[in-house]
């Protein structure tokens, strides 16, 4: 087969890396990729949320399958483009990607499949918001209600800091995101990602994950992209990722296919769990960053035919085979990140990694200038590493992370602490 992937981030290198360890794959397509990317797959300078040139370039290349990593050319309907085309595609359509694109039309559908997740309001004026903060009271979770690029979540410990995030967000902070926010209850408990692949009427889970998306090492700062992961997350025992299929899952997408918007693709579902039950935080229609890079360490080659199973709406006869292993992947971002931060810098090392099933670098926000490997985005790299034990793969990453020479760059030193701990 010849297969496109969309996107140019860590996921997207950690796909390309899953899907040519699979001899279904002849020729592998990355747009537009990135600097590791490059030397897996052949990159191409294409505008992924263009779905003409989408389906052009597949066209003109013989595709025969396509992988849309990131949430904006879905929300875009590039998957729709593609289908029409007659082109397999992994990903949702426009009308489905709204589960992510939309935080309001996500508690919509959790009030008509009566899936539990937090109290909220919707509210296109600053003033009404405003007086629901007051009412409320704090700890409350304020968020713009369109794609904010993983950003527009301000959890708000007192009451000032959720009417400022009001003002932030139709101030234009998050542009267009913010024009509409959802103003939720606070929820008590610890969160944790499941994967589940749908294909319009069958749902197969492909595992679970915790991430870290504050900057700071103890879990403090603002909210990033992600500074880290691991899989599996041991909050999420069977009979919790059983009952959140039964309750969230199941429900959510029944009534997608009553709407006449079946789901079919990846269904990223962020769980709060307290005392044994599973609340829905959100749900994202693509592979989380930096979940899928943990993932894709322990599903290898097997990735690339459960997404086919997907597309061509088979997963009731797909399986997943899991080994009894744990991943971690830490990022390195530029210093000043989440905030202003510098592009450029030099980054060395990389070559004296090593690159196998169990040790991988992943791309994030990298390019070539003048044959070196430099910084070209806030989250740079994801050091990725697989183990009998998440000790094992904990300290395989961070070894990796300590012969990386980036002055410029940083990550948390305690990524996985949360598992590690107990």
């Amino acid at each position: 087969m010849n297969i496109l992937i969309l996107g140019s981030g860590g996921r997207e290198h950690a796909l390309a890396w899953a899907v040519m360890q699979n001899p279904k794959c002849d020729k592998l397509f990355v747009a537009p990729g990135n600097a590791g990317i490059a030397k897996i797959a052949e990159c191409a300078a294409l505008d992924p949320e263009n779905g003409d040139a989408v389906v052009g370039f597949a066209q003109e290349h013989a595709i025969d399958f396509v992988i849309v990593g990131p949430e904006a050319p879905l929300a875009a309907g590039v998957a729709d483009r593609l289908r029409e085309a007659g082109i397999l595609t992994f990903g949702p359509s426009a009308a489905a990607a709204k589960l992510e694109a939309s935080k309001s039309f996500t508690k919509e559908i959790c009030d008509a499949a009566k899936a539990p997740t937090a109290g909220y309001g919707h509210f296109t004026d600053a003033e009404a918001a405003k007086a629901y903060i007051r009412s409320n009271g704090a700890p409350i979770v304020v968020k713009a209600d369109g794609l904010a690029a993983g950003k527009g979540v301000i959890v708000a410990m007192d009451e000032q800091t959720a009417l400022d995030a009001v003002d932030d967000m139709f101030g234009g902070a998050f542009g267009g995101a913010g024009a509409e926010v959802v103003i939720e209850e606070f929820m008590d408990g610890e969160e944790a990602s499941l994967f589940v692949l749908c294909d319009g009427e069958n749902i197969l889970s492909i595992g679970s994950a915790q991430d870290h998306k504050r900057v700071g090492e103890g879990d403090t700062g603002p909210n990033t992209g992600g500074m880290g992961a691991y899989s599996p997350a041991p909050v999420l025992s069977l009979e919790i990722e059983t009952r959140a299929i039964e309750q969230i899952v199941k429900p959510t997408m029944r009534v997608m296919a009553d709407r006449n918007t079946p789901y079919q693709g990846v269904l990223y579902v962020g769980l709060m769990i307290q005392d044994g039950q599973p609340r829905l935080v959100e749900y994202n229609v693509r592979f989380g960053d930096p979940e899928c890079q943990v993932l894709m360490m322990r599903l290898g080659a097997q990735a690339l035919d459960l997404m086919i199973a997907s597309a061509e709406g088979r997963l009731d006869s797909a399986q997943v085979n899991w080994a009894d292993d744990h991943a971690i992947t830490v990022v390195m971002a530029a210093k000043g990140y989440p905030e202003a931060y510098e592009k450029g810098s030099v980054i060395t090392g990389l070559e004296t990694l090593p690159e196998d099933s169990r040790n991988m670098v992943f791309h994030a926000g990298t390019k070539v200038d003048a044959d070196k490997i430099v910084a070209n985005g806030g989250r740079v790299l994801n050091i990725t590493a697989r183990g009998a034990t998440l000790e094992e793969a904990h300290d395989r990453a961070y070894a990796m992370v300590d012969q990386i020479e980036w002055p410029e760059g940083f990550s948390r030193r305690d990524i996985g602490w949360r598992a590690l701990s107990k």
